[in-house]
């Protein structure tokens, strides 16, 4: 097997990891707050501190990823994040369970900024249809992780056993990171745009800043979607905790399957063609959502159509930033700031909307943030349409 191919499928195994822990919460926060005795207003503060710890693993990715064997540091941070997963659903203290997620909050932050650094250094210029394959195992990890607490949680077992059997997983995957992932090492030139356009910090400092309030608003919405959906169902008294458990899996399947349309997309269309679809498509399913909040087939087609339209965002924006740049460790970690910013004050306040303002404030917040994600992609054309008229004369 060629090694970029090996090396690939070690990303996709770490993001698919990624998601099964991140949408295993959602679901889970109902039990989470009963076990450590808070409210469901409390719980959101899950979301900020970790996503405050994904900023700060992000940042230590950027200076750590080349001074250190990338094997070591992959799969040991793997290691210690399936391990913190596990104690989970045994800390029955509100501020210690807080902080557990903030540690584990690093360690996913160093491994998804390490993850899509490494992806783009090993494909270089062809690198678009693989970021969209490694955020498809993202989306296949989120499906999975709450179909299996519903399952469990259908036969009888705890969400506890969810909870073991993901960290188990986790941990397997790190330890095969650590004995077999050969990551590449740092490349002299990593251009991935034109190669013959000047670098100047007046042209690369806007894109990284339109990219970064693109990751941040994509991210807000996301998140706070997919992480709030079961227990806006339940207050609503859409569905019971069970079917709100799949109803979570089903978000996220249609997310899956958006990822994986999205890779032979990538090849066929220009990143910014299939952003302005779905960015059109998923406003049109949360207007109709917020339109009409009581009705149980509206919220289950809709969480349908909000996950397939969300799914190639990602990948799209990260892309449509990063092609005219020259991608460094360091400039990839300041863009992904604005992912994992953006998991951290939506989806953390959404709770205390929730609880003041009705269940329904939850999707009128998403809507709000899939405008100024928008917004973002605007400024992102903007700023590469003034680069390019500017860098003509030299070409």
């Amino acid at each position: 097997m060629p090694v970029a191919i090996r090396r690939s499928i070690g990303y996709f195994a770490l993001f698919t990891c990624s998601g099964l822990d991140m949408a295993v919460i959602g679901p889970a926060l109902r039990d989470l707050a009963k076990q450590t005795g808070s409210t469901l207003g409390e719980m959101g503060l899950v979301f900020f501190l970790g996503a405050v710890g994904v900023s700060i693993g992000t940042m230590l990715a950027g200076w750590i990823l080349g001074r250190v064997s990338g094997r070591l540091f992959l799969g040991v941070t793997q290691i210690v994040s399936g391990s913190l997963l596990f104690l989970v659903p045994h800390v029955g203290w509100y501020v210690p369970l807080l902080a557990l997620f903030m540690v584990k909050g690093i360690a996913g932050g160093m491994v998804g900024t390490s993850a899509n650094t490494l992806l783009q250094w090993t494909h270089g210029p062809k690198a678009a249809p693989f970021v969209n394959a490694l955020h498809f195992f993202f989306g296949l990890g989120a499906f999975l992780s709450p179909l299996l607490l519903g399952l469990l949680l259908t036969f009888g077992a705890r969400y506890s056993d969810a909870f073991s059997l993901l960290a188990i997983f986790d941990m397997s995957i790190g330890l095969a990171v650590l004995l077999r992932l050969s990551p590449p090492s740092v490349p002299a030139s990593p251009a991935l745009g034109d190669p013959s356009a000047a670098v100047r910090p007046s042209h690369v400092a806007p894109l990284v800043i339109a990219g970064m309030m693109f990751l941040f608003f994509y991210v807000s919405a996301e998140i706070t979607f997919g992480g709030w959906l079961s227990t806006y169902a339940v207050s609503l008294s859409l569905t019971d905790s069970a079917s709100a458990a799949y109803l979570a899996s089903l978000f996220w399947l249609a997310f899956t399957v958006g990822r994986l349309v999205s890779i032979p997309m990538a090849i066929r269309f220009s990143s910014a063609h299939i952003l302005a679809a779905a960015l059109v498509c998923c406003a049109v399913f949360l207007g109709l959502l917020v339109a009409m909040p009581a009705s149980p087939a509206v919220l289950w087609i809709c969480a349908i159509g909000v996950g397939f339209s969300m799914a190639p965002m990602w990948p799209s924006g990260y892309n449509l930033a990063v092609q005219s740049i020259r991608l460094t460790a360091g400039i990839g970690a300041v863009i992904m700031m604005g992912d994992s910013v953006g998991g951290m004050i939506l989806p953390g306040l959404t709770g205390l909307f929730m609880e003041r303002a009705g269940a329904a404030a939850m999707t009128e917040l998403v809507l709000a943030s899939i405008g100024a994600t928008t917004v973002a992609f605007v400024a992102i054309l903007v700023v590469r349409a003034r680069r390019r008229a500017a860098l003509s004369p030299q070409q």
